[in-house]
């Protein structure tokens, strides 16, 4: 019998404004392959310029899955995406054996190459009471709770985002164990193999890139964008970087140029966080952002072969 041949996922990961999109497309017209987006500010098709979706030339450079596919008004969770973007590879895989996975998400990442992590049911009590603290007190208290409970996962999850805030909190309240216990590393057994390509730079590289890239987006229109979203500012999809900053200037609480200042600043924030995670996993290749093409697809041709 003949072996069946083993099918592969690229996975580029990084800090946002690094080139991943760069390289991930130059990656699917080598191997003639697709790229499944796993940036999950990038799913919903409201959201352009503050998330830096791919352009159209960049769009049509190789075919892209994932890309707003969801209104900001649907509910689409982490578990959704496992479920639909392993589907989607594993039709890919029938056409070949090589597809490209691209994305700043650490969880939405992992949620495809290693599966979730199964967190025991807890009181749903415990979340109403949370939400309620965070419509009276906001976010603030919420985050030091979390960084008293559990310092890991206030180092490593998106900490500005209060759904995982909230989530983090209730296993923690409701178990009594950390929220980052439970994150127990076993994979689930996929169909393919992994190759993970990180992309990095030295820190003040990645942040220059990052303060550039934010004033090419106000330049694109990202105020004209924020505002027309700002009647769904309490949206969980628009508590995003780059739309809340601009909300509150909307609204009064604080000048243009301290709201783009404070983009940048949590987008710097952002950045650190994503490589914190991804600086964990011992799988992830690491090269310098500047890398020849050539030398990165030599290491791919190698752990395939």
């Amino acid at each position: 019998m003949s072996k069946t041949p083993q099918n592969f996922v690229i996975a580029i990961v990084g800090p946002t404004a690094i080139g991943k999109t760069a390289l991930s497309i130059k990656l699917a017209q080598h191997f003639n392959s697709e790229i499944i987006s796993a940036d999950s500010r990038q799913f919903f098709k409201e959201m352009a310029i503050g998330t830096a979706v791919p352009s159209k030339e960049e769009l049509s450079a190789a075919p892209h899955h994932f890309i707003q596919h969801k209104s900001i008004k649907e509910y689409f969770s982490v578990g959704d995406f496992e479920r639909e973007a392993i589907s989607k590879i594993n039709d890919l895989h029938q056409k070949n054996p090589i597809v490209v996975m691209v994305g700043g998400s650490g969880l939405y990442v992992k949620a495809v190459t290693k599966g979730l992590d199964y967190f025991p049911e807890v009181d749903a009590n415990i979340r109403e009471n949370l939400n309620l603290q965070l419509e009276n007190s906001g976010l603030i208290p919420l985050q030091e709770q979390l960084k008293t409970l559990d310092f890991e996962a206030y180092n490593t999850i998106a900490i500005d985002n209060p759904q995982r805030v909230i989530r983090a909190l209730e296993i923690c309240i409701g178990t009594a164990k950390p929220y980052s216990s439970f994150l127990t590393n076993s994979e689930k057994n996929r169909e393919f193999k992994t190759i993970s390509i990180g992309l990095s730079a030295d820190r003040s590289m990645i942040y220059d890139r990052i303060n550039q890239r934010v004033d090419i987006m106000i330049a694109n229109g990202l105020l004209e964008e924020a505002k027309a979203l700002l009647p769904h500012k309490d949206l969980n999809a628009l508590n995003t970087v780059g739309y809340k900053e601009l909300f509150a200037y909307f609204e009064g609480e604080s000048t243009l140029e301290f709201a783009i200042s404070e983009i940048k600043k949590n987008t710097r924030r952002f950045a650190k966080r994503q490589l914190t995670w991804f600086r964990k996993d011992d799988a992830i290749t690491w090269f310098d952002y500047e890398t020849n093409i050539e030398a990165i697809i030599s290491h791919i041709d190698t752990q395939i072969k």
